[in-house]
């Protein structure tokens, strides 16, 4: 947390090294001097199975439970879990609400999961009910009036998980007039470095999306929500992931801190 902005990672950063459990990961985390993470479900999902096969007969959220636990004891908060699925169509009913358990279980504020207009209508209510947000992540689809439209409408814990760097590749605008709109609705950001004119991912502040200003408007504002670091540039040969996010989560704190 650097003037009141809580830096972190979507743990999906890490995807290009070995080890990928949830124990794993969290070495990765704590080595990059990270509290704070969006955590892929699959680790999460694969951490349970394997404490629920070591203690059977207990509850069905025990193993989720054991994760939080293991996390918060190595000073790392899962802010949010990322379902990429949920309320699709022809999802059961009842694996919605698992989702949303599980979410409670680990401590998260949310979950994350693609725009999607027909999953908003279908999940609000159920958002609603559990005081679960759902954050719609966006590519470069979205534009400055996405959110004006009916998508937020269904629910008041329906809201968004900003890519920042695709949205200035996608429209060439600054995305702060879009978190200043809607930053009551804002479940997160992602942190990623692109060129204009649908331009590649680059290294932070070799890109043209304004890092450093949505940093220093969020602690301006007081805004609380946590801003994820997304490696997505090709991390160079004498590096690795840990390394690289080592070097964004810097980039942040310079700018927020000096």
């Amino acid at each position: 947390m650097f003037n009141g902005v809580q830096i972190g990672c979507i743990t999906y950063s890490f995807r290009s090294l070995p080890g990928k459990s949830a124990e794993d990961l969290l070495g990765y985390i704590t080595r990059c001097g990270i509290s704070s993470v969006e955590l892929m479900g699959g680790p999460a999902e694969g951490f349970a199975r394997a404490y629920d096969k070591k203690n059977p007969g207990g509850d069905p959220m025990d193993g989720f439970k054991a994760l939080r636990r293991l996390y918060s004891d190595a000073g790392v908060a899962i802010h949010i879990v990322k379902f990429g699925s949920i309320g699709n169509p022809k999802m059961p009913e009842e694996k919605i609400e698992r989702y949303f358990n599980v979410a409670k279980a680990l401590g998260a504020k949310g979950i994350t999961r693609e725009i999607s207009e027909p999953a908003a209508k279908r999940l609000g209510p159920i958002a609603d009910k559990h005081e679960i947000m759902i954050g719609f992540h966006n590519h470069m689809q979205l534009t400055p009036t996405t959110y004006d439209g009916d998508i937020l409408s269904y629910g008041k814990y329906l809201g968004i998980n900003l890519d920042i760097g695709h949205y200035v590749a996608g429209t060439n605008q600054d995305p702060i007039a879009l978190i200043e709109k809607h930053h009551e609705r804002i479940l997160s950001l992602h942190l990623k470095d692109r060129k204009l004119n649908k331009g590649p991912n680059m290294p932070f502040g070799q890109g043209e999306t304004p890092i450093a200003g949505v940093l220093q408007f969020m602690a301006k504002n007081k805004l609380t929500f946590p801003a994820d670091v997304e490696l997505e540039y090709r991390v160079p040969k004498e590096s690795g992931a840990v390394e690289e996010i080592s070097k964004c989560v810097q980039f942040c704190k310079d700018a927020l801190v000096g």
